[in-house]
């Protein structure tokens, strides 16, 4: 999916939430969550959507309406302490659409 098509089904109320989910070395990636499915956002060249932070993403999605938004920190034990993969849900927390400055 891509920022148009985020935009149109943002639109129709059809996205439940946005996750930017934080992955190792600094890179943020967006997906879509509609109907319980995640659509990742791809860029203009169909390739992954690669974000620099929160306040980057809040940047590039700056025009479409205000949705449910939240950083998703994928494994929080593997990230904290080395630990492998468990079966514990990834560590997610709303964020707001606007920043505070």
């Amino acid at each position: 999916m891509n920022l148009q098509e985020l935009n149109a089904f943002a639109i129709a109320r059809k996205v439940d939430e946005l996750n930017l989910i934080s992955m190792e070395g600094g890179i943020y990636l967006l997906e879509a969550r509609m109907h319980g499915a995640a659509y990742p956002l791809s860029d203009p060249q169909g390739k992954m959507l690669m974000l620099r932070s929160v306040e980057h993403a809040r940047d590039v999605l700056h025009n479409l309406p205000v949705l449910p938004f939240n950083l998703v920190h994928t494994s929080v034990h593997d990230e904290m302490c080395g630990l492998g993969a468990s079966g514990e849900e990834s560590l997610k927390v709303p964020l707001a659409w606007r920043s505070a400055l």
